[in-house]
């Protein structure tokens, strides 16, 4: 059994899928968010999207570098990854403007005092207000602050994220099919409207990496940390503290900030390539939760989906690798590995995205294709070897 699921967590999510097995799959059932008829407008064109998620484990992180720094603006950051989250999940079907956001906080006000919870909602309108400069509006209807101290140790900051859309201008995946390549855009680096370093991770495989990389010190200080049934092998079993510094490219960063780097957006990009090459896109993937394999679950026929031209591994997910001991084919099953859009194209297109891609600073390339198959699968290869999913 994986690291991830002896600490209660499934990188395919099994349980949740066979809960909602018998749900109603919307319009469009390979697309990447749910679709439903335009119940609200009452338009046969439009269709209805709601799509709640959150930071989920992350903000244990915000707390704990919170804690032992006293840096209250990493909230912020947990702040963009609630609305990221979303947002990034929305684009993936061609939703890129007019959204309503409304978030849910569930705290334990007896360790989290209300500073913290004017960073995070503070930290989500200044988020909103840097997205509107590339056109993307996002509107902030307030929400849930519940105070929860029998429920949550710590935090939890989550949302939902409301849309009417144009059924003309929807990416469903099924258009995916054989000759199409596929174009990734980095996870890390620091693009054109970010203020730092990003380091990639995103809000993905938190719980692992938190475990993973930090020292047994954080299970005895902060026990409201971690779930207490929890076998000790697997609690906070790394050799390292937040405040630890890691060199990259001769800059030195804090452990904790790579870990709490704010989930990227690709909104300012894909707005632009959903701009200018909609006609030339057959599908969208965030490679959130199942890593490089989310892929798969989109596919619109039985495909084989080969990567084969991967980025390089970034620091980060080096750090947790060499922490943990896991292989490579749990690593791009809980992380994205280094690109957390995939766009699936024409090659000639390919090309064209990449420069508007190299516009943000956003490192882009072709990293895989499509070819014809009698089931779904995919094959990662590198110089690991090669992983068959």
């Amino acid at each position: 059994m994986s690291l991830y699921a002896q600490r209660g967590v499934s990188a395919q999510k099994e349980e949740v899928h066979a809960a909602i097995k018998n749900l109603d799959a919307g319009l469009y059932g390979n697309a990447f968010c749910k679709m439903y008829p335009d119940f609200l407008g009452g338009n046969a064109d439009w269709v209805n999207i709601s799509h709640a998620d959150g930071a989920g484990t992350k903000s244990i992180l915000a707390y704990l570098y919170w804690k032992e720094t006293g840096d209250i603006s990493v909230w912020k950051g947990i702040a963009q990854d609630a609305v990221a989250m979303n947002l990034d999940d929305l684009l993936c079907v061609g939703v890129c403007d007019n959204l309503l956001f409304s978030s849910t906080i569930d705290r334990n006000k007896a360790v989290i005092p209300g500073e913290v919870l004017g960073a995070v909602i503070d930290g989500t309108q200044e988020f909103f207000n840097q997205l509107k400069e590339f056109g993307v509006n996002i509107h902030y209807l307030g929400g849930e602050t519940a105070d929860v101290g029998d429920v949550v140790r710590t935090i939890a900051v989550n949302g939902t994220m409301t849309a009417r859309w144009p059924k003309n201008k929807l990416v469903t995946n099924d258009k995916i099919t054989e000759g199409n390549v596929i174009v990734g855009f980095a996870s890390s680096g620091q693009a054109t409207y970010e203020t730092s370093y990003n380091s990639g991770l995103g809000s993905n495989g938190l719980t692992s990496a938190r475990h993973d990389v930090l020292s047994k010190y954080y299970a005895e200080k902060y026990p409201e940390t971690y779930e207490p049934t929890l076998a000790d092998k697997v609690v906070y079993i790394g050799k390292n503290k937040v405040e630890d510094n890691v060199l990259i490219d001769g800059k030195a960063h804090s452990i904790g900030k790579l870990l709490l780097s704010p989930t990227r957006t690709y909104a300012p990009l894909l707005k632009h390539l959903l701009d200018a090459h909609f006609d030339d896109i057959t599908g969208i993937i965030h490679c959130s939760g199942g890593g490089q394999t989310k892929c798969m679950k989109y596919l619109p026929k039985p495909l084989k989906i080969v990567k084969d031209n991967l980025f390089d591994v970034p620091p980060i997910f080096q750090l947790i690798q060499e922490n943990s001991g896991a292989d490579y084919r749990e690593m791009y099953q809980v992380f994205n590995m280094g690109h957390r859009l995939e766009v699936f194209t024409t090659e000639e297109a390919a090309i064209k995205m990449i420069k508007i891609s190299n516009h943000y600073e956003i490192e882009a390339k072709i990293v895989g294709r499509v070819e014809t198959s009698e089931k779904k699968e995919l094959v990662l290869s590198g110089t690991f070897g090669e992983i068959i999913y």
